[in-house]
């Protein structure tokens, strides 16, 4: 005998093998064709954040939900050459804001904090350029900033 049970929003159903091997009455509900939420991803057709999008993973809800929709609008809407750059102290209160909830927001392992094995004393990796004068950028070094000229060549270290 099959029965229903509400448990506060949920309703749960115990049907029988009976019940399941009768041909289903069930109708569906014909879909919005108007609804603006439906199959149009993180943007809509008006150009507004769907912040029901499930790719955004919950976080325009929650604790911190507000910092970050308020970090997010800003970054979307930028106009700046540096798309975001406009941004920062809304993107660091988010942050800060996630920082106080660390059961809800895992912060992922700093690489960067950790000393590098056999490195020099300092624990800081010293920077040269590449040979390739096609692309200067570092070839060592956590670092990923851009060679830059004005940083003197670690022969003049070796001088002093």
């Amino acid at each position: 005998m099959s029965y229903c049970k509400q448990e506060g929003k949920d309703r749960i159903i115990f049907v029988t093998k009976e019940d399941h091997e009768a041909p289903s009455n069930a109708e569906l509900i014909a879909e919005d064709p108007n609804d603006p939420y439906e199959d149009h991803g993180l943007i809509l057709p008006s150009g507004e954040i769907n912040w029901n999008c499930p790719c955004l993973g919950g976080m325009a809800s929650g604790p911190c939900g507000e910092q970050f929709k308020a970090a997010f609008s800003c970054f979307h809407y930028s106009t700046e050459e540096v798309k975001g750059s406009d941004c920062v102290d809304r993107f660091r209160g988010m942050q800060e804001c996630m920082q106080r909830y660390p059961e809800l927001y895992p912060q992922e392992d700093d690489n960067e904090s950790v000393p590098p094995q056999g490195g020099d004393e300092g624990g800081v990796a010293e920077a040269t350029p590449s040979t390739d004068n096609s692309n200067p950028s570092l070839t060592s070094g956590p670092s990923s900033a851009p060679f830059s000229e004005d940083v003197p060549s670690t022969d003049s270290k070796a001088s002093s």
